[in-house]
């Protein structure tokens, strides 16, 4: 198989899941909530009469009206479906595949940006932040007129500083951009803006979301929007039937009762806030604002905490070693109240048993 694989594959690590059974699962940004029980009830019903022995067909036309309403998708613009955010990533990125090309991203940032490049084999630039995690505007100004990229992602806010950056220093890179800038909004029923505005003034710029931190990441349901034209181009790419029939109605069962949803993310935002304040009343402990699910929080032996906090049953992410700048840091994703209070008791405790 040597022969026959890609030796840059063969040296490459798969992405890594940790086991949960049992565990309080704040490490992956899902949002906590199950639906209620009848909704549960509706939903199985809905699904039960979903003809599997056939394709996807007009339902999904279906799908993308109910995703351009409910997001207020611009006028002149169009809306293309992917099998979560990972699979639009990697199709933008094939869609880019000209030699001299190159991809650009701030860092640390979500790792599909440099893997999708990678694996399509063309060039990354990662940009690095500021020590607060912030936009360093100037250098990704440099960036970009040194290398021209065909994209440039920002996260917003972005994943895993939970960071929505400066408005002044997103356009600047915007009005400098060459190529296409994708604003990755996997976050946005967590933060306080959106880019639709920039949807609307820049015909180079796509918003890209996703129904995973909605309240669907068993569903796998990502969305793109942009101008028509170029929307027309890229979907192009994908695979016929990317979205099965049952995550369609999923998705469909969903945006008719999004009240439901919005109540669940007003508890998360509201979660978010407790558990901030009491990270941050902690002796030793540095926590970052956050626009997103998760917080990120510093500490001094971060492998320690971790381990501390798993032998306690509640599972998190150990970033620290991502990138020099989460030198230190946990990622927390906010869950239910309970688990909220549970990961506190069990983060506090093994914080005391790291300094001893």
């Amino acid at each position: 198989m040597k022969r026959v694989l890609r030796a840059d594959v063969q040296d490459m690590h798969g992405y890594a899941v940790q086991p949960s059974a049992g565990m309080v699962k704040v490490d992956t940004m899902e949002n906590p909530f199950p639906l209620p029980p009848a909704l549960r009830r509706a939903l199985g019903e809905r699904l039960a009469e979903v003809a599997l022995n056939r394709y996807p067909a007009e339902r999904i036309d279906e799908l993308r009206a109910a995703l351009a309403r409910h997001a207020r998708m611009p006028e002149g613009c169009d809306l293309m479906l992917g099998n979560g955010s990972d699979e639009l990533i990697s199709l933008l990125t094939l869609a880019a595949d000209v030699p001299g090309n190159t991809i650009l991203a701030p860092l640390p940032g979500f790792v599909m940006y440099a893997m999708s490049a990678k694996l399509q084999g063309l060039p990354f630039v990662g940009v690095p932040l500021t020590a607060d995690f912030e936009l360093d505007g100037p250098a990704m100004l440099a960036a970009i007129r040194e290398h021209r990229p065909a994209i440039v992602w920002l996260a917003y806010p972005n994943n895993p500083t939970g960071s929505l950056w400066d408005d002044a220093a997103i356009e600047a890179i915007i009005e400098a951009a060459p190529g296409l800038v994708v604003m990755d909004e996997a976050y946005q029923p967590f933060a306080a803006r959106d880019s639709l505005d920039r949807l609307r003034r820049h015909p180079h710029v796509l918003v890209m979301r996703t129904m995973s931190k909605f309240g669907l990441a068993g569903v796998r349901i990502g969305y793109l929007m942009g101008r028509t034209a170029l929307v027309r181009e890229l979907d192009k790419l994908r695979p016929p039937f990317n979205v099965s029939v049952l995550n369609c109605e999923a998705a469909l069962f969903a945006l008719e009762h999004v009240d439901e949803y919005e109540r669940q993310a007003a508890t998360i935002r509201a979660e978010r806030a407790r558990v901030f304040a009491a990270l941050a009343a902690v002796p030793g402990v540095k926590v970052f604002p956050s626009e997103a699910n998760m917080l990120l929080a510093r500490v001094a032996d971060p492998a320690a905490v971790f381990a501390g906090m798993k032998a306690r049953k509640v599972l998190v992410k150990n970033v620290a070693g991502l990138h020099p700048l989460l030198a230190g840091c946990l990622r927390i994703t906010i869950g239910t109240p309970e688990e909220n209070t549970q990961m506190l008791a069990a983060f506090e405790a093994a914080l005391k048993e790291s300094q001893a």
